[in-house]
């Protein structure tokens, strides 16, 4: 598969809608190039995967009449490639028109194809509407950060805004909603709901706060924010543990939630009450 650049990819370009089956219009993007510039080579410092969510699966059964569903991609952190996420929405858009024997057949196509445009096995559930796999997930015992009462200045991100006190050693789960960033082809707004895990050093919650906030004008993908997010945090409050969940609001029919982690066993968050 062809590789030039995001510039090169369906973003933010007029595109044509294949009514038929068309796994050529997957777009992958390497990692290494994100990652190059946070200094992260091929031994990865956290384990993960990225979870995408589609709500507008379609396609004909053998007779003809339409089939709706919802679908998960679960795309491992060590994959070659992202998939950019036009190219995947105009993909399964691909599906509508085609005819395919069951739910299994459908499944199997997906899997195989996001796999191949990965570089990695990408694991996919495909679920009737009726199965409800999207209920809205608890998030107990995560303390929300957005209401302490600062001012914000900074509006690209500042590593320096992030400090821990190595005095004081906690095990904390905090929550911020004001994530926000841009894409870096369409400039259009990436919102986030981001979950943090975290033992070591009480991270100053301010500090911390406008440190998120200060990706609000930066333009970058879902899974690069949060890797540099993973990164910074890592190096300027010194975590034993770390555990990053982004949950991401749907565009296109789409949800991007990349996952990182120190831990093998590292906590899922689900879909949010904004997704």
């Amino acid at each position: 598969m062809k590789y030039n650049g995001p510039l090169d990819s369906p973003l933010g370009k007029e595109s044509d809608y294949s009514s038929s089956y068309a796994p050529e219009l997957l777009f992958p993007i390497p990692r290494s190039e994100g990652r190059a510039l946070l200094g992260i080579g091929e031994s990865l410092p956290f384990r993960g995967v990225d979870v995408w969510t589609a709500y507008e699966l379609s396609w004909l059964d053998n007779r003809g009449k339409p089939q709706v569903a919802l679908a998960e991609f679960v795309v491992p952190c060590d994959s070659t490639f992202i998939i950019e996420s036009k190219s995947l929405k105009l993909y399964l858009n691909s599906l509508n028109q085609t005819k395919y024997d069951n739910l299994q057949h459908v499944k199997e196509i997906i899997e195989s194809d996001l796999s191949k445009a990965a570089d990695a096995h990408v694991l996919v559930r495909v679920e009737p509407v009726s199965a409800n796999i999207q209920c809205v997930s608890e998030t107990e015992g995560y303390a929300c950060i957005d209401d302490l009462d600062i001012e914000i200045e900074q509006y690209q991100p500042n590593i320096q805004l992030l400090t821990a006190d190595s005095e004081r050693q906690v095990s904390e789960q905090l929550v911020s909603h004001l994530l926000k960033s841009n894409c870096p082809v369409t400039g259009q707004p990436d919102w986030a709901s981001l979950f943090i895990d975290y033992s070591g050093p009480q991270i100053d919650k301010e500090g911390l706060l406008r440190y998120l906030v200060s990706y609000r004008e930066h333009m970058g993908f879902h899974e690069q924010c949060v890797e540099q997010i993973f990164v910074d945090m890592v190096e300027r409050c010194e975590p034993q543990k770390l555990t990053l969940n982004a949950r991401y609001l749907r565009r296109g029919g789409l949800d991007i939630n990349p996952t990182r982690s120190t831990e093998t066993g590292y906590e899922m968050i689900g879909r949010q009450i904004r997704q």
